[in-house]
């Protein structure tokens, strides 16, 4: 793309969320320019919606899985439901204010086609978000029903998505914002309507077309002016597998998602595994150097698809009086340390968590057993530290008395 041995001045990002787009059709549709993407980088097959029957069981509805990447975390941490966005805990930041808390130049954007995104998820100018502002913002166009009458077919929004993607392309192009957020709404829209069909492929082939033009913008500033840039493309949930018209619940097509992206160090977790929605920002931090506090990177559920990593995906389990721990191992060798909190500080005010160390062990044992009696009951956070990455996971035990008739039993939750 204009340089062989290039010497980059300055790394960038922009993600774009195609919305409801179920993998299956998104493999099944000509998408040239995606595929062009994809080529540089890769292609995966990726989930949303926490884990399944777990204590982060996260609906697969939009707004939800909108701040799930965008505070690397599932829905029992962001408290973000459904599309009401009735209170979000902002107390998990997005990437927007990791970064501009990181570095207060960085110049931030987004291009929406539904301004609640900026407003609500981002939360705008909010007390609770430190005021956060965004340098470039082009959205709620959907609310101007004068230029754009909302119509049954749902074409107003189809010409907002058109309008967003070439804004978005032009300010990438000329004003190239440190990190970008374009959302385009129309094939979740076909998606309700007409479910599997071609209408809904259309709708696809649209989007390629719509990410093309922001996809020079950015081929032109590589070029033209030898930055450096990180495109993550994905969706927000799957549809449901008898007709593909609705989603919210967790069956595996409204669960899978898929994603796109140019990087070039792509990790055996992204090439090997499924990753999830909740890696995009540490993938994200970790390519622009974003110094994440301590506090805040033992709360995230994800971590990053790019560079050298050592572990993913702890689970905890109670078996034979003991907490059970696992994890997958990606490096082959090293130690990991493993620590636990009994306080949810930070989830209600911010406040740092103290983990107390529990053992270090192998890494390669992909395991590690305790006994339940030697920690303390209710919420507990544990940590999973390795050279390159940690990973957390909660055992939550509710004690929930359920009367029938004269019998009672207790049951812990997990």
């Amino acid at each position: 793309m204009g340089f062989s041995n290039p010497v980059y001045s300055q790394k960038k990002v922009v993600f774009i969320i195609l919305d409801g787009i179920p993998a299956d059709v998104l493999e099944n549709t000509p998408t040239p320019n995606l595929d062009e993407i994809a080529k540089l980088g890769g292609y995966t097959k990726a989930y949303t919606g926490g884990k399944a029957g777990s204590y982060s069981e996260t609906p697969t509805i939009s707004a939800v899985g909108y701040n799930s990447l965008l505070t690397g975390t599932w829905a029992n941490k962001h408290n973000v439901w459904g599309n009401e966005i009735k209170a979000p805990n902002y107390n998990y930041w997005t990437i927007f204010r990791f970064f501009r808390d990181a570095n207060s130049n960085a110049k931030l954007g987004i291009y929406s086609t539904w301004e609640d995104n900026r407003t609500k998820l981002i939360g705008e100018g909010l007390q609770e978000t430190d005021f956060l502002k965004m340098d470039y913002s082009f959205d709620g166009f959907e609310k101007d029903t004068l230029t754009y009458p909302h119509d049954s077919q749902k074409k107003y929004i189809q010409k907002i998505d058109n309008l967003v993607s070439y804004e978005a392309a032009f300010q990438l192009k000329t004003i190239a914002p440190d990190l970008s957020w374009v959302y385009l709404e129309y094939t979740d829209d076909m998606g309700h309507r007409y479910g599997d069909s071609p209408e809904l492929a259309e709708a696809v082939a649209l989007a390629d077309r719509q990410v093309g033009r922001i996809y020079e913008s950015i081929r032109y500033r590589e070029e033209k002016f030898g930055e450096e840039w990180l495109i993550l493309i994905t969706t927000d949930h799957g549809r449901k597998a008898e007709d593909g018209k609705d989603h919210g619940g967790q069956s595996d097509r409204e669960r899978e998602i898929w994603m796109i992206t140019n990087a070039k160090e792509l990790n055996s977790y992204f090439k090997n595994y499924t990753p999830a929605m909740v890696d995009i920002l540490p993938t994200i931090a970790s390519f622009l150097k974003i110094d994440l506090p301590e506090k805040a990177i033992k709360e995230l559920d994800g971590v990053p698809l790019i560079g050298d990593i050592s572990l993913i995906n702890a689970n905890a389990e109670i078996q034979s009086g003991s907490v059970k721990l696992t994890w997958v191992p990606i490096q082959k060798t090293g130690k990991v340390t493993v620590s636990y909190a009994s306080t949810d500080n930070f989830g209600q005010t911010g406040n740092v968590d103290n983990y107390t160390k529990i053992a270090d062990i192998d890494l390669s044992a992909a395991e590690f057993r305790i006994p339940v009696a030697e920690l303390p009951s209710g919420k507990l956070k544990f940590w999973i530290q390795g050279e390159n990455n940690g990973v957390g996971v909660w055992l939550i035990r509710l004690r929930l008395n359920f009367a029938k008739s004269i019998t009672k039993r207790n049951l812990w939750i997990f």
